[in-house]
């Protein structure tokens, strides 16, 4: 790793040493129905949705025989809610049926569940169980570009190369990341005149010299 990325993992570390997910869950049931649900959507709105969700389903076995119009009912204010109150159920039915109604916490296995895809898996291990693993959502993805720190094309592939280049405290990094994102380094009118990476930001150089 340059001296340069390492400065950045280290600020990162400082800056966000006991950051959280935004989304509110109280075990692991709860954690990947906020994950699933949070896909192109904000934590916000999750945050309003599932109080009444967990309220009428609050473990895997009910959600697994849960009425599909009546997930499709609580949920409708997320996006994509009728592809995901279908996942929601597939994915509570599989957990039940192939793992003993616990939800299994390594990628392999998550994977394998209707609606987990690569980043869902790692985020639900990240916040799960502090695993070392990366997953890039698109407050990652807009920060590694600005930064350099990837060239990516995809989520994915960002997550690889992040993995590669920064190896340990991922899942610190992958919170600070987010919150970092989320905040400072945001999509518009990003916050540069407060941010604590500037002076390693080719974007910020560029605009106080136009």
């Amino acid at each position: 790793m340059l001296k340069r990325e390492l400065i950045i993992k280290k600020r990162f570390l400082d800056k966000y040493n006991n950051a959280k997910s935004e989304l509110i869950f109280k075990n692991h049931y709860e954690l990947i129905v906020c994950v699933m649900l949070s896909a192109q959507c904000l934590d916000s709105r999750v945050n309003l949705i599932t109080p009444s969700l967990f309220a009428n389903y609050p473990d895997i076995n009910s959600l697994a025989n849960a009425n599909l119009m009546n997930i499709k009912e609580l949920i409708k204010s997320c996006n994509f809610y009728q592809n995901k109150a279908i996942n929601l159920i597939k994915m509570a039915k599989s957990v039940v049926e192939n793992h003993n109604s616990i939800i299994p916490m390594n990628f392999n296995d998550l994977t394998k569940l209707a609606g987990v895809g690569e980043k869902t898996a790692n985020v639900v291990l990240c916040e799960g169980i502090g695993a070392n693993v990366m997953a890039v959502d698109t407050h990652i993805f807009r920060v590694s570009k600005r930064l350099k720190i990837s060239n990516a094309k995809t989520p994915n592939d960002c997550a690889k190369e992040l993995t590669k280049l920064f190896k340990t405290d991922l899942d610190k990094l992958h919170k600070g990341i987010v919150l970092f994102g989320r905040y400072i380094c945001k999509a518009k009118k990003p916050d540069c005149n407060n941010c604590f990476l500037n002076d390693l930001c080719d974007e910020f150089k560029q605009q106080k010299n136009s």
